[in-house]
């Protein structure tokens, strides 16, 4: 089959034909429809994670069709069309059963823990813990994206910082987990303050619903905070603009110490972090703020096939647009590239590829 490869890390992928995986007792084989071009996967490419073993095929964000099953596998078949969480459970352990498999201690990972979705094939194991049927109707590009940056978000805001209807929540980062988020929250009836470097990214913010954008060009961390605390004060309900102490809840998207400092400057007392974005080296921030003012500091690492039904309803409803985020298509032969190009911090939105171009 053909796949991309790469030997070294932060040397250029290669577009290989390498052979076909087996299929676990317990897993599935997919044939991939499309898979997205993460920033998690740059991050690996990059030797930031250390689960990868060289060489390997990245990609964790995909769409496509069981081609075969494991003997063990009960509720899925040949023919049904999938997706999958980035990060897949034992199904077995008392994580995965309380329905939270992506804290799972023996959790795998496609793209990290084995060979990933860039390719014409996928392994995907403990599938009938992992699968998510997906509808006929909808088409790829408002599924990708449910794997890892919609679906972290999702889980970040919904259940992790328990986001209401009628708070602020600010987004530091504008590409695809940051616009995700900016949408996910927009649906649950929040006010979003967007803040990014790049204009075209804040112009692509309010299209999916920010309300008011910040340009943190040239601003230190105090400087970005008492902004986005400002915007926050002139998005109080009926027009009227008043003083507030900070923002409900504040995300990091992007993976950078200037970022959170700024972030958890923005909070309110009670306030919630939110932090999706990675990083290559542990952080520092205010902890005497996060004490003082009784701040939470929440990861979100996915979120567990479990409690994809209400994230898929949203979709197929249309209340939620994953597609919307969708700015670029390529075929496999163009993601050596795309992984090249993610280290630019150029895109204002999703890039996927269609395994069929």
């Amino acid at each position: 089959m053909r796949a991309i490869v790469y030997e070294e890390f932060s040397v250029l992928p290669q577009l290989r034909d390498i052979e076909s995986p087996s299929v676990p007792a317990a897993g599935v084989v997919i044939d991939v429809e499309a898979t997205g071009v993460c920033r998690s996967d740059h991050h690996a490419w990059s030797g930031h994670d250390s689960t990868i073993t060289l060489p390997h095929v990245p990609g964790h964000e995909l769409v496509g069709r069981i081609a075969s099953a494991g003997p063990k596998v009960t509720n899925f078949r040949p023919g049904q069309r999938v997706t999958v969480p980035f990060v897949c459970g034992c199904g077995r352990c008392r994580w995965c059963l309380d329905g939270n498999a992506q804290v799972c201690p023996d959790q795998t990972q496609p793209g990290f823990t084995h060979f990933g979705s860039w390719a014409d094939q996928v392994v995907i194991h403990n599938a009938d813990a992992n699968l998510i049927a997906v509808p006929e109707e909808l088409p790829a590009s408002a599924v990708v994206g449910l794997g890892c940056r919609f679906a972290t978000a999702f889980h970040g805001l919904r259940v992790r910082a328990n986001l209401h209807a009628g708070e602020t929540v600010a987004v530091f980062g504008c590409g695809g987990v940051g616009l995700s988020a900016i949408m996910i929250a927009r649906a649950i009836g929040a006010r979003v303050v967007a803040i990014d470097v790049s204009d075209a990214a804040l112009d692509r913010a309010r299209e999916h619903g920010a309300q008011h954008t910040v340009n943190a060009s040239g601003k230190n961390p105090d400087e970005l905070s008492v902004e986005v605390v400002s915007q926050a004060s002139d998005q109080c309900p009926d027009g009227v603009a008043v003083s507030v102490d900070g923002v409900a809840v504040s995300v990091d998207a992007l993976g950078r110490e200037d970022t959170i400092a700024a972030a958890i400057s923005s909070l309110a007392p009670l306030g919630r972090h939110v932090q999706i974005g990675l990083l290559a080296a542990p952080p520092v921030f205010d902890m005497s703020r996060v004490i003082g003012l009784e701040l939470s500091v929440l990861g979100s690492h996915g979120m567990a096939a479990a409690a994809y039904p209400e994230m898929v309803d949203l979709v197929i409803a249309g209340k939620l647009r994953p597609q919307d985020l969708v700015t670029n298509v390529i075929g496999l032969e163009d993601a050596p590239a795309a992984m090249v190009a993610l280290g630019a911090n150029t895109g204002t939105g999703m890039t996927i590829i269609d395994l069929g171009r």
